[in-house]
């Protein structure tokens, strides 16, 4: 990502929820000295998505202003698992799925943060060598009342549930991160506050250093739902152009002011009196510029708005071949990858979400005659040609 114009005011109030204890302490304290902070993230899957994307860029303005940025990997609390916004408890990973998901992670996040300016840390490196009297002195901070109070706890009591004690202990081991580095100002979403909250305690008591926590919005999915890979509603850094672009045109409109507050730098007034369409379509290049460049966030747009306004075919179509000369359309479907398996090859068709030549096929067990050039459409953004 090319650098960033800001200034401090705008980084303490644009795409942020909340600060504490205050705002006007921070922005003192970043006006006398350079600060450090952290984000911190488990890495508790292979993809970072555009909800990520907000608190990562929140970061790369604090390195423009000149701050000291950490990237805190969680190596040992990734084992436990965060309960944060969890209705049932997290399944733990195994190291060798968090080193590889670490490594996809620290990919991802230099496509917005300037690796070079940024500290990556793991905090295995200090939680697992904790001795057990060090460990005691943590945990007696805390009542069990004060860890059970939060709400994602108080509702599976409610419902006769189970509150493992593996997640009444992530919080304290998160928090002793903020000690261990020392940090003045923790970054997180909204999710994340009671956890930080407990490291600004931890800091107090062990440094007797204020630290503070800054939290920005929740990026919703496209659906309006929690932004989820089981939702199948996220637009992940690591999508295509293409794809990133056909997702965002997908989004529902209501959310279109969402999207422009926390992804982008466009002004309200830029998109005042943009239909609907016409906003996607600013919002789609605005962030595929983002993560792609120009020049392809334009192409992808033409390319779009070719198969979607004028109906016509993409430029570039992928291409493979079929060696049987005939068979049906479920098992064309299959072979074209578009379906995993012929019960969902079967639902495809009859839900007329198949197209040969732009025509829809509807009958899973038509027989289709596979011939050079013909192309087959599944949905509205898949397309695959025959060799």
């Amino acid at each position: 990502m090319k650098k960033i114009s800001v200034n401090i005011g705008d980084t303490l109030s644009r795409q942020v929820e909340e600060i504490l204890p205050d705002r006007r302490g921070l922005e003192s304290l970043m006006k006398k000295r350079k600060i450090r902070l952290y984000l911190g993230v488990d890495p508790t899957g292979a993809n970072l998505h555009l909800g990520h994307a907000v608190v990562l860029r929140k970061l790369r303005q604090f390195q423009e202003l000149g701050h000291e940025v950490i990237l805190l990997l969680g190596t040992f609390t990734g084992l436990i698992g965060d309960p944060s916004g969890r209705d049932k408890t997290r399944e733990p990973l195994s190291l060798a799925q968090i080193h590889k998901n670490m490594a996809a992670y620290k990919k991802q996040a230099g496509k917005i943060l300037d690796l070079s300016k940024t500290k990556v840390k793991r905090n295995g490196d200090w939680l697992s060598k904790l001795k057990p009297e060090e460990f005691l002195k943590i945990v007696s901070c805390f009542t069990a009342s004060q860890l059970l109070e939060r709400d994602m706890f108080q509702k599976r009591m409610k419902k006769g549930e189970e509150v493992w004690v593996n997640e009444l202990l992530y919080p304290l081991l998160q928090g002793y991160d903020s000690v261990a580095m020392d940090v003045d100002l923790e970054v997180g979403g909204t999710d994340q506050m009671f956890n930080m909250l407990i490291g600004r305690r931890l800091q107090k008591l062990y440094n007797d250093k204020e630290k503070y926590v800054l939290t920005t919005p929740l990026l919703l999915g496209l659906d309006g739902r929690k932004m989820s890979k089981s939702y199948g509603n996220t637009v992940n850094i690591l999508d295509s152009a293409q794809e990133m672009h056909g997702k965002l045109m997908s989004l529902r409109d209501e959310l279109i002011p969402h999207y422009f507050e926390l992804c982008c730098e466009v002004s309200p007034q830029e998109i005042e009196g943009l239909s609907p369409r016409d906003a996607k379509e600013r919002l789609a290049k605005e962030i595929v510029t983002l993560f792609h460049g120009k020049v392809l966030a334009e192409k992808v747009a033409g390319e779009f708005n070719q198969v979607f306004r004028e109906k016509k075919n993409p430029s570039r179509i992928p291409e493979m071949q079929i060696t049987r000369t005939s068979l049906t359309l479920a098992e064309l479907v299959l072979e074209t990858g578009f379906a995993s398996s012929k019960s969902e090859a079967r639902r495809l068709i009859e839900q007329k979400g198949i197209r040969i030549d732009k025509r829809v096929e509807d009958n899973p067990n038509s027989l289709v005659q596979p011939k050079k050039g013909m192309v087959i459409q599944a949905g509205k953004r898949r397309f695959v040609k025959i060799a």
